[in-house]
């Protein structure tokens, strides 16, 4: 099997269709279809139906698909790494987040991680369920987000859960005493990130439904600065974490919530059973130093 084999097999896949995958690929159909053939062959089972007027995915050409997507993921990562070792001699080391956890001391991690003249570091914006496809494909190495997702080959540690305020326009009469989740309810709400889920708008809705709430949620938005800008402009409140007040926003107030209980948790995620190599070893030995930081309410 070559590595054209699986390129060949996920362009059909996507496309569902021999000619706009041959077009796509800049080859002819005719070798594009016995390459599928030989690929069905030496799998030894049948990875597409095929139809009058298309192609549907078997069962097993829905696993297959997902595993050559990863195994074309991690060789064209290994490829980067490999050009940007060779032009800088440096190791790379790739970091996942979501964009709110990184308003606290995860960029002190990077920063001290930078001190070290042979390292690359290399940052990724992603959703936590993008960061476990990421780190099995090789993509990154270290994740930082705030769902806990079950994936055999990754590991996830809880570093601390962080308190949930409200960010509600200012002047707002909820600015003069912490809001309860019920006061909260009779305002508009500004949620993100937007798409599917599960992300951290369904853990802020959740927070209502499991109270028996109901919420109007006015606009959904893909990151925390755009839900803040709405914020400033009265459209509604939103739920942010903690340590998001350090994003200063003229127009917005962040009040803490009557219940002081409420949290969302600040995960990482790594390969599961892989040594830690020195890299990493040197990460989580300043990952450590932070979140004790955290937890005992010393910032540096």
């Amino acid at each position: 099997m070559e590595l054209r084999h699986l390129r060949y097999f996920v362009a059909v896949a996507e496309a569902r269709n021999f000619t706009r995958a041959a077009e796509k690929l800049f080859i002819a159909q005719p070798p594009l279809t016995r390459a599928i053939k030989q690929l069905e062959e030496e799998v030894g089972a049948e990875l597409f139906i095929r139809k009058p007027r298309g192609l549907d995915l078997t069962a097993g050409g829905e696993y297959f698909l997902g595993q050559a997507q990863q195994i074309l993921d991690k060789v064209a990562a290994t490829v980067d790494d490999t050009r940007r070792i060779a032009e800088h001699r440096k190791t790379v080391f790739s970091i996942g987040f979501v964009p709110s956890v990184f308003y606290g001391q995860l960029p002190l991690m990077v920063r001290r991680l930078r001190q070290n003249k042979n390292l690359e570091i290399i940052l990724h914006e992603l959703k936590t369920r993008e960061q476990v496809e990421a780190l099995k494909s090789g993509k990154i190495d270290i994740g930082f987000g705030r769902l806990r997702i079950e994936d055999p080959d990754v590991e996830q540690e809880n570093l601390f859960d962080e308190p949930m305020i409200a960010a509600i326009p200012a002047s707002h009469p909820l600015t003069r005493h912490p809001p309860s989740l019920k006061e909260l309810s009779e305002v508009p709400m500004i949620t993100f990130p937007a798409g599917p889920g599960p992300n951290f708008a369904d853990i802020t809705q959740g927070l209502f439904h499991r109270r028996g709430l109901r919420v109007h949620v006015i606009q959904q938005v893909n990151d925390v600065q755009t839900a803040l800008s709405l914020v400033a402009s009265d459209m509604g409140f939103t739920l942010v974490p903690e340590q998001v007040r350090r994003l200063q926003r003229e127009g917005v107030d962040y009040m803490p919530l009557e219940d002081d209980n409420i949290t969302t948790p600040v995960i990482a995620s790594r390969r599961r059973g892989e040594n830690p190599n020195a890299v990493m070893r040197l990460t989580n030995t300043i990952l450590a130093e932070l979140v004790e930081n955290r937890l005992t309410g010393r910032y540096p």
